[in-house]
Parts: C-alpha cells; structure tokens; sequence
C-alpha cells in the first residue's frame, strides 16, 4: 500500500500543486527543497540539492515512490541545462534504488533538435531508464493554472489588447492540479499494478490541441478583455531573442525569450496525445482550457499579480 511519497520539485509550480494532491490523498510527502520551508503537516523537508547524494538518500528512505519533477528550464548554456536536468537525474536514479519512479520530462524531449532544453530532457530520460525498479515518464506540454508564473507575461498582455503570437503554432495544454492529480495516478498505478511501467506519456487536457489563437482568446475571456493577435514568424522570434539577450546581458539576467526558447515556440506542432494515458484508466482531464484559465485569472488577481 502506498504511504509516503518522495518529490523532487515540491516548491516549484508543478511540484506544489503535486505535493497538495499527495496530501489531500492522505499520503505523508518528503520534499526536496534548497532552502528552509515553513512546517507544513504531512510533509517533512529535506534540505538538500538533486546532487547532493546524501540528502537524496534521506528523501527516499522509507519512501514507497518518488516523484521526480525538478529540473531546469532556464540555463546560461548546455552545460548548465544538462548538470540540472541529466545529472540530476542520475544521482535521483541512485537514491531511488528499486523504488517506482515517475519521472517529469517535457514534450520538448519529442523534439531534441529544436533546443538545448529539449535535448537535456531526452537525455535524462535515457538516464531514467535505468531505473531499478517500475518507471513512467511523463511529457507535459504547456502547463499553466494558479501560482504559475511562465503565464503571467501573456496575460498582461492580453489585458493592453495586443498580443504577438507565434504563427501558425498549435500547442497542448494542462493544468497544473490536472497534471498533480496525473502524477500520483502513476505513482499510485507504478507502486500496484504496473500497468503503466516502461511507457512514456504524453499529456493534455484532452482536447488535442489550441491554435495559439484559441489559448489568447480563452485568457481574454477569463479576463474580461479585449484583445487582437499579431502572427510573429520565425524570424521575427529569432530578432525579440536577440534582443532579450542582449538586455538580460547588460542587466546580469537569463533572458526571458532566449534563443533556444524561440526556436522552441517557432515549432508549429506542439500538440499532444493523451489517449494512452486516458486509456489506463487511471486519470482523466478534469479542467477544460476556460475553466482554468478562468481559475488562473482568479488567482492572479487575488495574488495582486495583474490588475
């Protein structure tokens, strides 16, 4: 029977929405985290790093699986991305020994050519497939939901009324508590049956897809605004990279829209299939694109993020 659930990422966006659907479940959790948290009930804080083998010793020790969703999606260069994203997950692979393991990649991974980014997290999936015991690897595409900050920036602009958009994209999208509840699921499913053992997943909310048209008009609906889209191609991504680099140079910053980031959002198919993980039937999407987007403008609003 599952008791105690080991995550890594529990203070990040995905990570805490993870670590509240463990306790709503009545799991204990023990969470890795770099810095001190406040006391929180049914989790225990390991302080620590993804390369700190001793504290990940502490985090799976009497652990009944781990939940691996800490890495980096943000990084100076090549070295940096694959020190927190394969690395990582090697000294987690070790600390896990025979334990089931969900491991977070990204539906980046599916395109390993596009970014630096991506080939890190095809990478460490490699790594996580050396897994001593029962794995499933998850590939998000878009998360979004309360607390998420990689959202925020669109929304303000949806809220002026004009918003670049990369043309002709179409992505997937997840909320984040839909993505937690999915986690657990397989965790559930890893530590029981297995049916899930050795697959990789990819993730939506069902619908199979959003021009980036649809996802604009749905945050302008939760909002309340009015607003019009401005097509920006691949090129033009390219020069607001170059820009941004430039900037976030001149201020000591990682720059918010990097090149390998464009070259990411350039790519016109980033849909997702989630028909085989529906088909376990141990998970199902419960938030549709309005539904959450309507709950994410709630949030920020309350949190006094947008006006």
């Amino acid at each position: 029977m599952l008791r105690t659930l080991a995550i890594t990422g529990g203070t990040g966006f995905v990570g805490g929405h993870t670590l509240a659907e463990a306790r709503a479940r009545g799991y204990a959790v023990r969470a890795l985290t770099r810095k001190p948290q406040p006391p929180r009930e049914g989790v225990e804080w390991i302080e620590g790093s993804l390369t700190d083998s001793a504290s990940l010793a502490r985090l799976t020790q009497g652990a009944d699986a781990v939940i691996h969703i800490a890495g980096v999606t943000n990084a100076k260069n090549r070295a940096a991305f694959e020190r927190g994203n394969v690395l990582g997950t090697a000294h987690v692979r070790q600390a896990a020994r025979d334990l089931p393991v969900v491991h977070v990649s990204s539906l980046a991974a599916r395109e390993p050519q596009l970014s630096i980014y991506g080939a890190s997290k095809l990478l460490a999936e490699h790594v996580a497939r050396g897994m001593a015991g029962p794995l499933a690897i998850v590939r998000p595409p878009a998360v979004y939901g309360p607390g998420d900050t990689e959202f925020l920036a669109l929304f303000k602009a949806v809220q002026v009324g004009l918003v670049p958009l990369p043309a002709g994209a179409r992505a997937g999208m997840i909320c984040g508590p839909d993505l937690a509840r999915a986690l657990i699921a397989l965790a559930e499913d890893l530590h029981g049956p297995a049916s899930s053992a050795g697959e990789i997943f990819e993730i939506d909310d069902g619908s199979g897809g959003y021009t980036q048209v649809e996802i604009a008009r749905a945050i302008a609906t939760a909002l309340g605004a009015r607003m019009a889209s401005v097509p920006m191609p691949g090129p033009a991504l390219l020069i607001g990279a170059a820009i941004d680099t430039a900037i976030a140079r001149m201020l000591g910053r990682l720059p918010r829209l990097s090149f390998d980031r464009a070259r990411y959002l350039a790519h016109p198919d980033w849909t997702a299939n989630s028909a085989p993980l529906r088909a376990l039937d141990i998970w199902h999407p419960q938030t549709s694109l309005a539904q959450g987007m309507a709950e994410t403008a709630l949030w920020y609003r309350e949190a006094g993020w947008i006006a």
